[in-house]
């Protein structure tokens, strides 16, 4: 279980970007973190792997206390945790199978990371999780070919090559069209439901909400206003997360 407890993060020039937020997520879970752009959605996931660090408040996984590790003990917490990026994160001269293979860095001596010398095993893993996003015969090709579906694809195999227990996806379909953003979550889904990852992921709209989410946290101005159920959405509910004239500006 991850348990978030007052987790609050001000910045450096004062943007209170999460204010005492609390939530429980279950192993085995499809959390959706809900809410318009702002709302602190990307800075609460960047808390959750320490890539931002919380200002106040804890973060326990599995009774590990994420906000006091420091050193070999957070490369460690990391290397379970995946993450997709809303932007790819690709180095995009490089070709699909190193970005792949750049998820494994965390498991391999700093020597053979510097050099790019992986285990076979490493690269018949890669293997594997690109075949699995179906996009193994694109292996070869550079990632700035790619169209944003399939790097989201790399991005998914490159998470997988972390066998993370935890899947961190910062809005992945926030730049795709609505029929690659549900094969993409379709993929995360799989992972969900086949392989008992836990995924935490955010998004803006609640079609897709109601297809992927077992459970949702809304966030609004870095605060928690709704925590349950996609179908117990009400529209007053809805107008808390989006605001009063969500409604009106069409926002679905």
């Amino acid at each position: 279980m991850l348990k978030i407890r007052n987790l609050t993060k001000v910045y450096d020039d004062g943007t209170e970007a999460l204010e005492d937020v609390t939530f429980d997520v279950e192993e085995g879970e499809f959390l959706v973190i809900l809410g318009l752009s702002g709302a602190g959605k990307s800075t609460l996931l960047r808390c959750i792997n320490r890539l931002v660090e919380p200002t106040e408040g804890k973060i326990i996984w599995n009774d590990t206390d994420i906000t006091a590790a420091s050193g070999e003990e957070l490369r460690k917490i990391r290397r379970r945790i995946g993450m997709i990026f809303q932007a790819f994160n690709l180095v995009e001269r490089s070709s699909v199978l190193t970005n792949v293979m750049s998820g494994r860095l965390g498991y391999v001596s700093t020597w053979r990371s510097l050099l790019q010398r992986f285990p076979q095993a490493d690269l018949d893993m890669a293997t594997r999780n690109l075949e699995r996003v179906g996009i193994l015969e694109l292996a070869h090709k550079r990632a700035d070919d790619l169209s944003g579906g399939q790097r989201q694809r790399v991005g998914i195999a490159r998470a997988l090559m972390q066998e993370p227990e935890l899947m961190l996806a910062d809005e992945p379909v926030a730049s795709l069209d609505p029929v690659l953003a549900h094969s993409i979550l379709r993929y995360l889904e799989q992972l969900n439901k086949e392989d008992g990852i836990t995924v935490i992921c955010s998004l803006h709209y609640m079609d897709l909400v109601r297809r992927y989410a077992s459970r949702v946290v809304g966030l609004k101005d870095g605060r928690v206003v709704f925590e349950g159920l996609a179908d117990e959405i009400t529209d007053e509910r809805f107008k808390e997360i989006y605001g009063q004239e969500a409604e009106r500006l069409g926002v679905v």
